[in-house]
């Protein structure tokens, strides 16, 4: 099947961002540190104030200051002793409760997520080190990549249509097969067994629901993307809406699975 050019009249602009987008991200991920840690505080921010223009879109205040707050936890958290992270980083989840007047719970819940999947990033990058954080990062990007083009050449039947109209079963396949690749080719690298192909999909799964969770706010509000801060990407939500879910779900799994010992 030949592609027509309507699908693929963003793949440009797509491919612009995503190129500009690579190298200020891996700059701040080589970086580590400060750095990391305040970019990924910067993103957070940004997400959680498109967050709330998604959910309140005559609400200009709230957005600003409940992304600023955002933000700030963000980096107090990875800097706080440990007892005192989880009460900073729900901190602008509890603080929107007072500020918005609609779809609370909605802001209650994908705030917490944004922020904890932010602090799970740059926990992972300081306990275990980049190899780690690149195998994340290339396992969101390899299910994306691979499930797009799938979708686009292949198509087939909806994965979830009232939700997600545009993922296909066949993406989200050929995501699972692309998250095995990029498993099988950092094991060697990082030293850990096949399991990591296993835990690899997993991650994929989890990115994919971050991406279906994220759509289903848009659906509901009635909006395509989550502002236009990105050319041919929509917002920060809509691009890293697979990292949250991935890096939620490793955090969430940390406790029972041995990085530090190769899975073993």
């Amino acid at each position: 099947m030949r592609p027509g050019g309507g699908q693929w009249s963003d793949l440009a602009a797509r491919l612009g961002s995503a190129a500009a987008m690579a190298v200020i991200g891996l700059a701040g991920i080589l970086a580590g540190g400060h750095v990391f840690h305040g970019m990924v505080a910067v993103i957070c921010g940004a997400m959680v104030w498109e967050l709330v223009r998604m959910l309140a879109p005559d609400a200009p205040g709230p957005a600003r200051h409940l992304g600023g707050l955002a933000g700030a936890a963000t980096l107090l958290a990875i800097y706080v002793p440990a007892p005192f992270a989880l009460p900073v980083l729900l901190a602008p989840s509890l603080v929107g409760l007072g500020q918005l007047r609609q779809l609370r719970s909605i802001f209650v819940v994908f705030a917490a997520l944004v922020l904890l999947a932010g602090f799970s990033m740059m926990l992972l990058r300081d306990m275990l080190g980049l190899g780690w954080l690149l195998w994340l990062v290339s396992v969101v990007i390899a299910s994306d990549v691979a499930g797009y083009f799938a979708g686009r050449l292949i198509g087939g039947p909806k994965f979830w249509p009232r939700i997600s109209p545009k993922k296909t079963w066949s993406g989200t396949v050929f995501g699972w097969i692309g998250a095995a690749i990029v498993g099988a080719c950092f094991a060697p690298y990082l030293g850990a067994p096949v399991q990591l192909v296993w835990l690899s999909v997993a991650v994929a799964l989890a990115a994919q629901m971050g991406d279906i969770a994220e759509s289903a706010i848009k659906r509901r509000q009635g909006v395509k993307d989550s502002s236009a801060l990105i050319p041919g990407h929509g917002g920060l939500l809509d691009r890293f809406d697979g990292m949250l879910g991935a890096s939620v779900f490793v955090l969430l799994i940390a406790p029972f699975v041995d990085f530090l010992h190769v899975l073993g």
